[in-house]
């Protein structure tokens, strides 16, 4: 039976249906050997060779899988680095038979927690804005610290791109005589390296950004960047609330 194209990856676990919309989009899924850019196209699974960044679609419907792994900084949060770059995906490469991917972003020169899954709707859950999943950053930031540079980082901030973002909770956790600061951000939108941009605005450089929480969910202390483990049922049930 024929199926959308979208609606394929989705049920094999590639991503949610509208990131594999997009993932179509971006002419990275061919079928037969040719590129369809088209979600909406329709095709039998059981038919079409399907490969999606080259690799063959998995047969039938995986179990569902969810990891979180420490990130370390200088590894990409993407399924491929068309320039050779280290991405997530690498370090569970040959260790998990599952076709998981990236649960959102997290820039290359951060580090900290993210998720990588299988399962299309907790994806979708926990990226699509109307959700608004809180994220938590702990930062240390260094230049000249005074009261008034706290209520420029809780924002309203104005971005390169002109999006003004929302007042942002910020606590101030340590602050030293060498004008480095450690800063507690708690974030509901995510735009693209916000928080540099928020610290840009009020004068301060970013030495190290590290995400620490998502949606309720801790960043396991256990781990060291670049380990990982999967999720338990608590955990899980926690997300698809």
């Amino acid at each position: 039976m024929e199926e959308r194209l979208q609606n394929i990856l989705a049920h094999r676990g590639v991503a949610s249906r509208r990131h594999s919309a997009d993932i179509i989009a971006e002419g990275r899924v061919t079928v037969d050997g040719v590129v369809v850019t088209e979600p909406g196209a329709r095709f039998d699974p059981s038919r079409a060779a399907i490969r999606v960044d080259g690799r063959a679609l998995a047969a039938g419907v995986e179990r569902p899988r969810t990891i979180m792994m420490y990130k370390p900084a200088g590894v990409l949060s993407s399924v491929t680095d068309p320039f050779g770059g280290t991405t997530v995906l690498d370090l569970v490469k040959g260790k998990v038979r599952e076709r998981l991917v990236p649960v959102g972003r997290l820039d290359k020169d951060s580090e900290g927690l993210i998720l990588l899954s299988n399962d299309g709707d907790l994806a979708l859950r926990l990226t699509h804005p109307r959700y608004e999943h809180e994220k938590v950053y702990v930062v240390r930031a260094a230049g000249r610290w005074s009261d008034d540079k706290l209520n420029v980082l809780r924002g309203p901030v104005t971005m390169p791109d002109g999006y003004v973002t929302r007042p942002v909770p910020v606590e101030v956790i340590r602050t030293q005589a060498n004008n480095t600061h450690t800063l507690l951000f708690r974030l509901k939108e995510g735009r693209k390296r916000q928080i540099r941009y928020m610290c840009s605005a009020a004068h301060l450089v970013v030495l190290s950004l590290k995400r620490v929480e998502i949606a309720g969910l801790r960043l396991d202390e256990r781990l060291k960047p670049g380990e990982w483990r999967d999720l338990t049922p608590a955990e899980l049930a926690r997300l698809s609330r």
